[in-house]
């Protein structure tokens, strides 16, 4: 591996430095750097704390080398320190990934580091967030095989990364898919979509020494390899659409689970229907014991080798978002039903220009179990009824065009949130939510947009009493305004006030610049603590209160 890393970096830096645009021996050669910086100070209002170092920076730098069939490409990561929310662990600088990858007609290779996901990802997804700091990439070998059209086989071999290290665990696996449409003519031909597929994958760890819970004298019998399976199909018919997909987990006794031998099980359901102004979907899911990692005693975000995502809706208003739902791997039921239909053009709601109305509802609630033992056994039963509930909400959203130059969304939102999703104590928060949004397009040069926001909610906040100390807590009220100026300037200002019950006054102004492929953003105010969720998946954003920049390019 260090060889070949020596190889890839004289091929793409010196490459890249001596090629013109036309890049190395005939390719081209791409890539993109980002550089976020932050300086904090103390703030006991809002929690935040000093930044011993001043500047804390995040900066990273993707090489991508392309010629024909053939690729390859690097990626310089530096952490001094990391930004706040960041794990310390990121901390330094170096080669954090690397690939050279084949891509034919019917065989794909990638040797380095690589993402690849099955299915919807219940037992194996790979992926980068760098927003949640999140990078599970497998290092070893990817294979892919089109033998003929409409069959698919993977197979894949390698570690998982963790920080600047690799997971002990040996993580193999294989998958298969099928497009019945290609493979059968007159079902291709007909208004029937068949796709079928199944995927293994298997993790291998060394034995340890994890004392029994019902004698310390003993330790548990390990399994030093668990698998976990799927199978899944895609059908659809004219309008509608059917995913399914059921995963089934070994034996797999791991910190997480509190080192029990229940097997994992997983079962997630997407039906959907669409048309010209209208869709309508509903999915469901529930999961039993789930958590995979790669290294059986490591907790947190980082080396999981499968996704459970969340089917709730991923919020983008400030305080829509601001108590976000967090997957809960050890067991979780839930529903989520979404329609979104457009009044036409001409109608008593539709107006002049139409009216867009969307509608989601979610719902989340946890397993219904009995306890039957500790570390070492199966450590529950599950009944038939619901668990307590985690999550559930209602929103209504209705965008509308006033005329050519101004369009207004307006949302109402319903919110019931348990603090038990971030392991916190607390009574259940109920949250009623209203945006409005106004966007005004000036003129060529020049656009503005205003947001209003009021969540009024039955929690509050008290700083000694452990079950009520979220600074989230009580009633607030929310403006913002955006100033697009021509093609390359725009200046925002917000602030977020807790009125009653709560405690904090977050104001934030920010200015940015872009010209071509290069964005600068510089901004200075408060940042609530709280959770920055993406797809279920989350990281702990502390407060802080300072000044913030981004940059961004890419060529």
């Amino acid at each position: 591996m260090n060889r070949l890393k020596l190889i890839m970096t004289a091929l793409l830096i010196g490459g890249a430095t001596t090629a013109s645009a036309q890049g190395i021996m005939g390719g081209h050669v791409t890539g993109n750097v980002q550089v976020d910086g932050q300086m904090s100070h103390a703030d006991s209002t809002i929690g935040s704390q000093d930044v011993p170092e001043k500047l804390l920076m995040n900066a990273r730098a993707d090489i991508l080398y392309t010629n024909g069939d053939f690729s390859a490409g690097l990626r310089f990561e530096m952490y001094e320190k990391p930004l706040l929310g960041f794990d310390a662990q990121y901390e330094g600088e170096g080669l954090a990934n690397y690939f050279v990858s084949y891509n034919g007609e019917r065989l794909s290779v990638t040797a380095g580091n690589f993402y690849e996901q099955f299915g919807s990802g219940m037992i194996l997804r790979t992926y980068e967030d760098r927003y949640l700091g999140l990078d599970n990439s497998i290092r070893g070998l990817n294979v892919t095989l089109r033998p003929i059209d409409g069959i698919t086989i993977k197979g894949v071999i390698g570690k998982e990364r963790t920080y600047w290290f690799y997971s002990e665990g040996l993580v193999r696996g294989v998958d298969g898919e099928v497009n019945l449409g290609s493979l059968i003519k007159s079902l291709g031909e007909s208004k029937f979509r068949v796709t079928l597929g199944a995927g293994f994958v298997s993790k291998y760890e060394t034995d340890e020494v994890i004392p029994s819970s019902a004698d310390p004298e003993y330790k548990l019998n390990l399994p030093l390899n668990v698998g976990a399976s799927s199978v899944r199909a895609d059908l659809g018919y004219g309008n509608w659409s059917l995913q399914a997909e059921y995963a089934y987990k070994g034996q797999d006794p791991n910190t997480i689970n509190g080192y029990i031998y229940r097997p994992g099980q997983g079962l997630l359901l997407n039906l959907n229907y669409s048309q010209r102004g209208f869709s309508a979907g509903i999915q469901a899911k529930r999961i039993d014991n789930m958590g995979f990692k790669a290294d059986r005693s490591q907790s947190g975000e980082m080396l999981y080798i499968n996704y459970l995502p969340a089917i709730t809706k991923n919020h983008t208003y400030a305080f829509l978002s601001m108590y976000p739902y967090a997957t809960q791997v050890n067991g979780e039921q839930g529903l989520q039903g979404d329609v979104m239909y457009k009044f036409k053009k001409g109608t008593f709601l539709g107006g002049e220009y139409g009216t867009d109305l969307h509608l989601n509802s979610s719902v989340v609630y946890g397993l219904d179990t009995t306890v039957t033992g500790g570390a070492g056994t199966d450590g529950y039963e599950v009944n038939s009824g619901l668990g307590q509930l985690l999550y559930g909400d209602v929103s209504v959203e209705v965008a509308k065009k006033l005329s050519k130059a101004v369009k207004v969304t307006a949302t109402y939102a319903y919110q019931v949130f348990n603090p038990v999703v971030e392991n916190e104590p607390g009574s259940l928060h109920h949250n009623n939510i209203v945006v409005a949004d106004v966007a005004w397009k000036v003129n060529k040069k020049h656009s503005l947009r205003f947001e209003a926001e009021w969540m009024g909610s039955d929690s509050h906040y008290d700083a000694d009493d452990p079950e009520h100390n979220d600074r989230r807590a009580g009633d607030w009220v929310m403006g913002l305004v955006e100033w697009n100026i021509g093609t390359h300037w725009f200046v925002s200002a917000s602030d977020q006030y807790a009125y009653n019950d709560g405690i904090g006054n977050y104001y934030n102004l920010s200015v940015g610049y872009t010209h071509g492929a290069t964005r600068l953003q510089v901004g200075y105010g408060k940042q609530r603590e709280g959770l920055l969720c993406i797809g279920g998946v989350c990281r702990v954003v502390p407060a802080s209160n300072g000044l913030t920049f981004s940059l961004t390019t890419s060529f």
